[in-house]
């Protein structure tokens, strides 16, 4: 199939999702460039995105069910086997140990939710209960402390910000907002506004930030808390937003007030009077929104870091106002209001989602409600979760594994069964990344190519397997399937009287979707199916925003839904829609959070120092660069730059250490070691040196030949370094001693 037509559809590595539209050509992404009708991203893309064949057509895409033989080795098998054979096993499972037992792991990446969305019926039928994917390595501990302050989660309008606060976040490479370059360079540009970084590396951000306040590596808290207490001892917080939008100031105002600012200072390495000039920045501008990532939830203190960051512009009252912090609306929620503790460690479960720390103490046990049985849906755990070799042996112990994927990764290589998914340009797809304001847009794909022959879309897996457990009878269906073919009002109807009086219907939504709506919409769009409920419900938990957005109502925002090629808003907030869409009764935010406020007293300690005489350097893994993408991008080949991955070390540690820029170094942890080649920059403390993300992949390439590029950043991190309230991990903080290879060694100074 070749075609000169442009056809929009979505870039998918990483949460912006931005609009692109891409030229076909036998069966390749010829030619990419953004999507100027995207109401998010307007035409703008990164780099990145113009490399998206290499995950479309790369020899390592799977076309057969595979079943694992007694010896290791895979054999291709029909999928109607395959289908009765997973089946079976789970009812197993399910019938012997309880549902429960069942873990699943996954169900997106950074672009396929709605395939996703569809293994919920599925769990539902066999009573599964736990289940984890990326945003518990990452996410968790923010979403712990938003749900006690406000109850959802917010975003700031950088766009319009007067000054916008980066901590550990370095947008230039990992983007994660609408137009990302476009906006730094707007701010950066003009003189009536400020960026403040908050980062150890001098990064592409931080070059051009007006005040870099450069922390040591794991002393974040030390600085926020001193900037917080600023704010405070001179007066610089906004009184009376405190009283009428905020409870449980005061104790917090009090706690601020004793923090010594100056011994805060010294703690984190950052100069007094640049904190102060800072901090002073924030506290008379009249517009603030401040972005936290990886660099301090990966690290130390993460949960802390996440409260104080989030004190710098609720204290300044930088809510509910152009340019400010905002809730927003969401097409479907990505965290669950699930809290409680996993069944054998007793890890909190925050959102739902167990920690990835404590996966394989889950499973590696004798306790009796170990985890016996795994799903994986398009996520890689073995290669991405801490302590790569723990996980492997985790899985390996599994009474049953199975992987549903594009391509045969490090987990799908331990599983029992693969299925092989369509890619993201071969089916319906859309993501729940959805997280701006006012105006909030969600995108449903269409399909670019058919699925590659052997492959089926999640939805038609997710359907199959449901269909194998015999639990919902087509006289179920049959009224379901009549009402959808007399149109959008009478399926509401009918849809709303099974689900009010048939309990199997109610249970398994996703799957009755499909079956029953599906089939009357247009071609390759049957997974879509599950829009119309997402779409019913964003209608009614956002109405006037949603007519406002020009919706009348759910059935008339799912068809806006369908037509639209480009993507469509969804909700238009007004800015004092902020209050409403806090969750507390008194519509407030809840400053106080006793733990915290503790955690906070205790930075009168000096921070506790990790490194040792052995391991004396911190070792930050999973560093975005231009040329990364996590795992997605299995082909080495779209790197144009950095193609092995290098670890990067300060000037200063290269002449005590004796590395030579180019050369190999060998990287030391407690869990493992690995070669590395070296790259010498000034962007790194002394002490600090970092990784990135997205290596160690082993590629087939055509020819047979197999690479394996770069190190794989877990197999250094541990289980053991994890954050004490959330669990996640501290990956931005590893302990390592780095020793040059023999031969290429230089005298150290």
């Amino acid at each position: 199939m070749t075609t000169t037509d442009w056809r929009p559809t979505a870039c998918i590595l990483c949460e912006c999702n931005c609009g692109i539209v891409v030229q076909v050509a036998d069966r390749t992404l010829a030619r990419i460039r953004g999507d100027k009708a995207h109401p998010a991203s307007r035409g703008y893309t990164c780099n990145k995105a113009l490399q998206l064949d290499h995950y479309q057509n790369n020899s390592g895409r799977l076309t057969s069910p595979l079943r694992r033989r007694s010896d290791g080795t895979y054999e291709a098998i029909d999928w109607d086997t395959a289908i009765v054979e997973i089946a079976d096993g789970f009812k197993r499972i399910r019938d012997v140990y309880g549902g429960d037992k069942i873990f699943y792991y996954g169900g997106g990446g950074q672009g396929n939710h709605l395939g996703g969305a569809y293994s919920g019926a599925f769990l539902k039928a066999l009573g599964a209960r736990y289940r984890s994917n990326a945003l518990a390595q990452e996410k968790t501990g923010e979403a712990w402390i938003d749900w006690q302050l406000y109850g959802g989660h917010t975003r700031g309008e950088f766009e319009h910000a007067e000054v916008s606060v980066f901590v550990g976040k370095n947008p230039w490479m990992s983007q994660s907002f609408p137009r990302a370059r476009v906006v730094l360079n707007d701010i950066a540009k003009d003189p009536a506004r400020s960026m403040v970084v908050i980062d150890p590396v001098v990064t592409d951000t931080a070059k051009m930030a007006d005040f870099h306040l450069r922390v040591r590596p794991g002393a974040d808290a030390w600085c926020m808390a001193a900037m917080a207490a600023i704010l405070v001892q001179e007066n610089l917080y906004d009184e009376a937003f405190l009283a009428e939008r905020v409870t449980g100031a005061d104790p917090v105002l009090a706690v601020l007030r004793d923090v010594p600012v100056a011994d805060y200072a010294q703690c984190c390495g950052v100069d007094e009077e640049l904190l102060r000039a800072a901090a002073r920045r924030l506290g008379t501008a009249d517009s603030v929104a401040v972005f936290e990532d990886l660099g301090v939830q990966q690290a130390p203190n993460s949960t802390l870091c996440s409260y104080l960051n989030k004190m710098l512009w609720i204290l300044t009252g930088n809510f509910a106002k152009k340019g400010g912090q905002h809730l927003h609306s969401s097409f479907a929620p990505l965290f669950s209001p699930v809290f409680g503790r996993t069944p054998v460690t007793g890890a909190a479960i925050i959102a739902g989602l167990v920690p990835g720390n404590v996966v394989p103490e889950e499973i590696l046990t004798d306790h009796p409600d170990r985890f016996r049985a795994m799903i994986v849906e398009s996520a890689n755990p073995a290669h991405s979760l801490a302590d790569s070799a723990a996980c492997r042996k985790a899985f390996a112990a599994l009474e049953l594994l199975v992987v549903v994927d594009v391509a045969m990764t490090e987990t799908a290589r331990l599983a029992h069964y693969v299925l092989p998914a369509a890619s993201q340009f071969e089916k319906a797809e859309a993501t729940f990344f959805n997280f701006e304001f006012p105006h909030n847009s969600v995108h449903l794909r269409h399909p670019l190519l058919e699925p590659l022959p052997g492959t089926l879309p999640e939805p038609e897996i997710w359907a199959r397997l449901v269909r194998a457990l015999d639990m919902v009878a087509e006289a179920d269906l049959r009224p379901l399937r009549a009402a959808a073919q007399q149109g959008r009002q009478a399926y509401t109807e009918a849809f709303l009287t099974a689900v009010a009086t048939n309990p199997v219907v109610a249970k398994l939504l996703p799957y009755v979707l499909y079956e029953t709506l599906g089939p009357t919409l247009p071609d390759g769009l049957a997974g879509a199916a599950a829009l119309w409920g997402l779409a019913q419900k964003t209608a009614m938990a956002y109405p006037d925003a949603v007519r406002r957005a020009g919706h009348a109502d759910g059935n008339a925002l799912f068809d806006a839904i369908l037509a639209s090629r480009s993507g469509v808003t969804f909700t238009v907030h007004d800015y004092q829609d902020d209050f409403a869409l806090i969750s507390h009764a008194d519509h407030k935010i809840a400053l106080e959070i006793p733990e915290m406020l503790d955690e906070i007293r205790s930075l009168r300690s000096a921070p506790a120092v990790l490194t040792t005489p052995e391991l004396p350097i911190v070792l930050s893994v999973g560093e975005r660069r231009a040329y990364t993408a996590n795992d997605i991008f299995r082909d080495p080949s779209w790197r144009k730059r950095d193609a092995d991955g290098a670890l990067r070390v300060s000037v200063e540690d290269a002449q005590v250490l004796g590395l030579t820029d180019g050369g190999r170094a060998r990287v030391t942890t407690a869990a493992g070691s690995a070669e590395a080649t070296v790259e010498i920059t000034e962007t790194m403390l002394p002490g600090h040196a970092a990784l990135p993300n997205g290596f160690g992949l082993d590629y087939t390439d055509d020819d047979g030949r197999v690479h394996t590029p770069g190190v794989a950043p877990n197999a250094l991190t541990s289980t053991r370094w994890r954050d004490p309230y959330a669990g996640t991990p501290w990956h931005k903080h590893v302990p390592a001693r780095i020793d040059p290879c023999r031969a290429d060694a230089k005298a150290p100074a």
